[in-house]
């Protein structure tokens, strides 16, 4: 519904597995974002890693208490490129 929106999703499965994902679009990344890296760095903060394109990434982790600290890491990651 906004195509104009980057998004990171974050969700967990059991007590020892987080998926994440992230979609940013292109106008997003020529301002600095990048999918592959704020997935990333939201993925070091739940003990996991991954990556991707700068327009689509996936990554994983091992800590789904650790979601919401993701989250704002990836708020602040985010804000920090594009402004």
């Amino acid at each position: 519904k906004h195509p104009e929106s980057a998004l990171l999703l974050a969700g967990s499965a059991g007590d020892d597995k987080v998926a994440l994902m992230a979609s940013v679009p292109k106008d997003m990344i020529g301002r600095g974002l990048k999918a592959g890296d704020w997935v990333k760095e939201a993925a070091e903060v739940v003990g996991g890693g991954g990556g991707g394109r700068p327009d689509s990434a996936q990554a994983g982790g091992k800590e789904p208490a650790k979601i919401p600290q993701a989250l704002e890491t990836a708020k602040s990651f985010a804000l920090d490129k594009l402004h």
